[in-house]
């Protein structure tokens, strides 16, 4: 065992052992000889919970299975994976509680990693916790999910939402611990009132208290669990212009995806619908959660672009979005921000009341000087309809994956990143609580064709008028899309009649994702993005697919899973890990997939007593079956007769020809898949003898300069003593002692350097000047005083009014004023200036 693996497995113990007595609940009412069980580690696929040990749970996953898949249109995942803590979550359908299982990760020994394909070894820790519900949960669970800090799982049902905080515990009785359950939207989704189907349930990626669910009537509600479980936050009623589309029923949204990390795609969310075309909500953001400053500065800058556009509609959203910005994160215009050390912005309740979202959409493909005003749907020609929806960031890049029933994959990227668009006329509703503070929002989402058509029409028109690349497209066009690939899974037809598809991405190769169906699973690779810098070679394929798991028909099971997820090892590399109906757990290393042969497993199979992980062998169970048994009746006439009759002829004849169509034929196959499969093993020897020398290439390279590394390692720690020693010689001077200025007193030593550059002999002269004129204005209006009253009063003019004599009073004594403040403001920077000079 390694020592990152010994570390790793020693971490767990002691954190398994130090929270199962009490994990941020009440003090739990298990034995002390149960808290001292020392922790067992086993391979994840021997684990005593999956195989044959458990046929209970495993008759209640095919019940539920079947049930699930006959009533709705989507799989089955009741595993969920745990990156922080390292932990896999399993829902048991038949006792309605949640196993906890802690992962490691170890080096495989040497004798298996010769015989086996997998590099690393996934373990288990023996025995895993459970977690039981405090409530009792009706609707059939079909999907569970964590949020972002692993601290709440999600229990999705068609008819049923439920929450599970893992760390708040209520009770723990014979091995389970109880933790608080909640139902969220009970009077929306209970199949009692109105009936409404969830589509979709997702946790928002930047909150860990936001929901964003999807139903059957068109809205998409974001609730926020510590605050109201019956009412939505914020509520979006999706009501697109049908245009040229007559039927409103067979034209609904039927998934979603938050955005990824490109701008405004951060508040926004993709809606799929039923006739493939997609549309966009943007902004939405969950009030209370935080974003990073670096990037809302970010929007921010780019939000300024569109105020100086020649299209009014283009500067009034600009505008919108400026003010929706400055609204949610006030501290964007505030200066404490620049004084401060903030790292994390906190989105407030904010809505524009003269405008509503606007649905973005549907999404037009790009069309360099060629009319294409239809949505993406019609230009592809996929056949079918869509059954799932997957939005992935890819370095620069923004693609969407649109998975059709016909077992085929639309693979597009976005031209431009989302913006922020809303439409004028429809207010918004609020709900505001006592003190006026915004709780809750519903908006009407609607769309604007004509809009979108002039928008678009305009973008064609700067397209043909494009000289060359210093041609630019005008700020806010209508969003596109660019063609990447269709994918064709060539499922057989058995599994196409009831094709359910699951789109998963791999969580450490972004250009990597999963199809999940009912004839396996696949693996699909993109190898060529528009702005990501990724451009294949002339004549290769943008995508490939690669069959990782096949698995066979079976009756009793329509899905080949009923749990999986892909999990990212301590070494680097992707583990995929399945739970099929039958309780196996199968683990597959993704590492080289691509070059090896796919995973088969038999369904119909039944467990049987040994829980080794069903590896497919080389050959195909037909040629290790071997030829068809020729069953010879056991009759006397064929002894009877001569090989030299016409009659023994034609029978000799006849089983030759049998003997030929099943041995021969037989042994022609078998020749010409050792034939193939010797050119695959020799392919991966060919391979591996390539890795084998660069690996021997670098370690030598390591070798020359290791004793240069060596010298460079002695001289830095030559430099880093000798840097040490001037830092305790500058520690020992008197100026380390001294204490800093304070802000006032910078800015004070900051304005006397300004004053030093100045003459101070002007300013004194200025001083001199404003003082003899102040005494001449005071003498001439003693003399004119004093020659009003020697003319008397029958001769007196008055020539200045009273009031205006008072002003002028108040205005020497203030001027008199200020010259005696400048005057001590000169004397205290001379002192200043002669201790500086001192």
């Amino acid at each position: 065992m390694s020592r990152r693996s010994a570390d790793s497995s020693s971490r767990i113990d002691s954190r398994m052992n130090g929270r199962t007595a009490g994990d941020g609940g009440s003090p739990q009412r298990s034995s002390p000889a149960s808290s001292k069980k020392t922790l067992e580690w086993v391979a994840l696929e021997k684990h005593p919970i999956f195989g044959n040990s458990n046929s209970s749970r495993s008759t209640a996953i095919i019940a539920a299975s079947a049930t699930t898949s006959s009533s709705s249109s989507v799989l089955q995942n009741l595993l969920a994976w745990d990156a922080g803590s390292s932990r896999l979550y399993l829902w048991d359908a038949g006792s309605q509680c949640v196993h906890r299982l802690a992962i490691r990760f170890r080096d495989p020994d040497p004798v298996s990693r010769s015989t086996s394909f997998s590099a690393v070894v996934v373990e288990a820790a023996f025995p895993s916790e459970i977690f039981s519900t405090d409530i009792d949960i009706q609707a059939t669970v079909h999907d569970i999910s964590l949020n972002m800090d692993g601290s709440t799982l999600l229990l999705t049902g068609s008819e049923g939402l439920s929450v599970m905080h893992l760390y708040e515990r209520t009770y723990s009785f014979d091995g389970k611990i109880s933790c608080r359950t909640v139902l969220v939207g009970s009077r929306l989704f209970s199949s009692n009132n109105n009936g409404l189907r969830i589509l979709q349930a997702t946790w928002h990626p930047y909150s860990s208290n936001h929901l964003g669910v999807l139903s059957s009537d068109s809205v998409l509600r974001l609730f926020d669990l510590s605050s109201d479980l019956e009412r939505a936050e914020q509520e979006f009623y999706l009501q697109p212009e049908l245009g040229r589309i007559q039927n409103t029923v067979s034209f609904c949204p039927i998934a979603f995806s938050f955005g990824g990390q490109h701008l405004w795609e951060r508040f926004s969310v993709f809606i799929l619908y039923s006739n493939g075309s997609l549309y966009i909500l943007c902004p939405i953001v969950p009030f209370g959660s935080f974003f990073s400053l670096m990037h809302v500065k970010e929007i921010y800058k780019d939000a300024h672009v569109g105020l100086d556009s020649s299209n009014p509609t283009v500067a009034r959203n600009s505008g919108l979005a400026i003010t929706w910005l400055e609204a949610t994160f006030p501290e964007l215009v505030e200066r404490k921000m620049e004084e401060e050390s903030v790292f994390l912005l906190r989105a407030h309740p904010y809505t524009p009341i003269e405008a509503s979202l606007a649905l973005q959409g549907p999404l037009l493909y790009a069309s360099y000087g060629e009319k294409t005003d239809e949505p993406c749907v019609s230009v592809t020609g996929c056949e079918g309809k869509p059954v799932n929806f997957l939005y992935c960031s890819i370095g620069k890049d923004s693609v969407v994956v649109i998975a059709w029933s016909s077992g085929l994959l639309q693979i597009d990227a976005l031209v431009d990143e989302a913006q922020p668009l809303w439409k004028a006329g429809n207010s918004p509703h609020l709900r505001v609580d006592t003190s006026g503070n915004i709780e809750g929002v519903a908006v009407i989402c609607q769309s604007d064709l004509e809009e979108s058509a002039r928008s678009h029409k305009r973008l064609e028109h700067e397209l043909a008028n494009m000289q060359g690349a210093s041609a630019a497209v005008s700020y806010r066009d209508p969003l596109l899309l660019l063609k990447l690939a269709i994918v064709d899974l060539s499922l057989p037809k058995n599994a196409l009649n009831r094709c359910l598809l699951s789109l998963f991405p791999d969580p450490l190769v972004s250009e990597r994702f999963y199809c999940l169906h009912s004839g396996g699973v696949d693996m699909i690779i993109i190898h060529s993005l528009p702005f990501s810098n990724m451009i294949p070679e002339m004549g290769a394929a943008t995508s490939s697919v690669c069959p990782i798991l096949t698995t066979s028909h079976s009756e009793s099971s329509p899905q080949a899973l009923c749990g999986f997820a892909v999990v990212a090892d301590s070494y680097g590399h992707s583990q995929f890990v399945g739970v099929t109906p039958t309780n196996e757990c199968l683990v597959l290393e993704m590492k080289g997939w691509n070059e090896m042969l796919p995973c088969h497993f038999d369904l119909d199979m039944k467990p049987s007593g040994s829980t080794d992980t069903l590896i497919s062998d080389l050959l195909s169970k037909e040629l290790l079956s071997g030829p068809k048994a020729i069953i010879i009746p056991p009759s006397t006439s064929l002894r009877s007769l001569t090989p030299d009759s016409i009659e023994g002829r034609s029978t000799l004849h006849h089983y030759i020809k049998l003997f030929h169509e099943n041995y021969v034929e037989y042994a022609h196959k078998v020749y010409i898949e050792l034939e193939q499969h010797g050119e695959y093993v020799k392919t991966i020897t060919n391979t591996q003898l390539k890795r084998l020398k660069e690996v021997e290439q670098c370690l030598s390279k390591l070798e020359k300069n290791e004793k240069g590394v060596e010298e460079r390692i002695s001289r830095a720690f030559k430099v880093y003593e000798l840097l040490e020693q001037r830092l305790k010689n500058f520690e020992v001077l008197p100026a380390a002692n001294k204490k800093p200025l304070s802000n006032a007193e910078r800015e004070f030593n900051a304005d006397l350097d300004r004053i030093t550059d100045l003459e101070l002999d002007e300013f004194h002269s200025a001083i001199d000047a404003l003082n003899t004129r102040l005494k001449r204005y005071l003498q001439t209006s003693a003399v004119s005083l004093s020659n009003t009253a020697m003319l008397g009063p029958g001769r007196r003019k008055n020539y200045v009014p009273n009031d205006q004599v008072s002003q002028l009073k108040s205005a020497l004594s203030l001027l008199s004023n200020i010259n005696s403040e400048n005057v001590k403001k000169v004397k205290l920077i001379e002192e200043r200036l002669d201790s500086q000079q001192e």
